[in-house]
């Protein structure tokens, strides 16, 4: 995925904003924790019992986000 540039002439990068929506995976107790940011009031947390299994987890993630972001730039810029 490249960037995008709006109607409005901005240029935006879906993977640095789905990066800038994801917090860091940190441990909290037993688990390891993050939060992705997927709407203005839908913040959704995550947590797994192996660090390896939380990072990989939130790059899918991540990418599933940046995707969404790409189609609804897509629709906004040709709608």
């Amino acid at each position: 995925m490249g960037i995008i540039e709006t109607r409005f002439g901005t240029r935006v990068d879906p993977n640095r904003i789905a990066l800038g929506s994801a917090s860091n995976v940190i441990k909290q107790g037993a688990f390891f924790v993050f939060s992705l940011r997927v709407d203005n009031d839908d913040v959704r947390e995550y947590s797994f019992t192996s660090r390896d299994r939380a990072v990989a987890m939130r790059k899918v993630l991540v990418s599933h986000l940046a995707n969404k972001i790409t189609d609804g730039m897509k629709k906004i810029v040709n709608g």
